[in-house]
């Protein structure tokens, strides 16, 4: 019931029902519902789904990309992971993620064989490995630039915060769950995957970090960190946005030490989304909901220019059979994924 009344945790289809309109408005204009495909021509379908996440990593510069290598599906997963591993270029803890994946999807973090062993008889996919970034602040960044234009822009930073407790020395992990304000509208999933550890008592001031992956559907808070979008942060993503061979829209998802380290380029990039990137500050718990409106109407409109922009100079749009039929295959493979066994 407490959900029902922070809009941030409606459900997806729910929150954008006015955004489907804005949608339709520049479909109208572009004469099809494939527009967004055009946008990043570096990106299957602009980055909206069924791209490879290993596939753009590998486009951007390798010094702030972590370790990463693609795991096939057709063959041996667990010999393929343990030669990575005995190679000694990547060590446990580590991430694995569907290659095709979004929104926090089947991401875990691996700790030793035995989290390895239980995750890949979980998910048949083409899996992603990638060395875990240690650091401790995570941000998402926006980023843009028109294809008409020399310079780009930044239009939403966001700070994941993961979820967490903070032990009394007095209440168990069940009270906690259920007191601590975040924690407790995730309460029915992280008490299940606490389920052993609810009768624990963590010492007074003792922070327990209950998820590693800083996705809202998993617990994490986001928070609008536009304050610090400045002049040197905008030069900083511009030089390295430019060396990504066909990208123009997408969020920057990463992580890094500082608020300094974050505008001055010393970061890890764990991910890059194209398309189907959201400004992901509007889901800030302190947002006001038109205004967050506001923030998705405009980011549609950027879509919808750089993706005219460059249909101008050639680049086709994704035929609405292949586009309805891909996004259709995408999600019911995603489904597959997921073994019964």
């Amino acid at each position: 019931m407490k959900k029902l009344f922070k809009w941030e945790f409606w459900p997806s289809w729910l929150f954008y029902i006015p955004v489907y309109g804005v949608y339709l408005w520049y479909s109208l204009r572009a004469r099809t519902l494939m527009f967004f495909s055009a946008s990043n021509p570096g990106m299957f379908m602009g980055g909206f789904v069924d791209y490879s996440k290993y596939d753009i990593l590998k486009k951007i510069p390798q010094s702030v990309v972590p370790v990463t290598f693609l795991i096939e599906e057709n063959k041996n997963q667990f010999e393929q992971v343990k030669k990575h591993l005995n190679s000694g270029e990547i060590q446990y803890p580590f991430i694995l993620k569907p290659d095709r994946g979004e929104r926090g999807f089947a991401v875990e973090k691996i700790n030793n064989e035995e989290d390895l062993t239980a995750y890949l008889l979980k998910f048949r996919t083409i899996l992603v490995m990638q060395e875990f970034a240690a650091q401790s602040l995570e941000f998402g960044v926006l980023y843009y630039r028109l294809p008409n234009e020399e310079k780009g822009n930044i239009s939403s930073v966001v700070q994941k915060v993961l979820p967490h407790i903070i032990g009394d020395g007095v209440s168990d992990f069940d009270k906690l769950l259920k007191t601590t304000k975040r924690t407790s509208y995730h309460y029915d999933s992280l008490s299940k995957a606490y389920s052993s550890r609810l009768k624990e008592i963590p010492e007074k001031g003792k922070e327990v970090i209950l998820s590693e992956i800083g996705n809202h559907c998993r617990g994490a808070t986001f928070y609008n960190c536009n304050h610090l979008i400045n002049q040197q942060m905008i030069d900083t993503f511009d030089v390295l946005s430019k060396q990504i061979d066909g990208f123009y829209f997408g969020r920057y998802d990463l992580k890094c030490s500082s608020e300094e380290d974050l505008l001055n380029g010393n970061f890890k990039i764990v991910e890059l989304n194209g398309a189907n990137s959201e400004p992901a500050h509007v889901y800030d718990p302190n947002m006001p909901l038109l205004k967050a409106y506001g923030y998705l109407f405009k980011h549609w409109k950027t879509i919808f220019r750089i993706s005219i922009q460059n249909h101008k100079k050639g680049v086709p749009y994704m035929s609405m059979q292949e586009g309805i039929a891909t996004t259709r295959d995408h999600y019911k493979r995603r489904k597959d994924e997921v073994k019964t066994a």
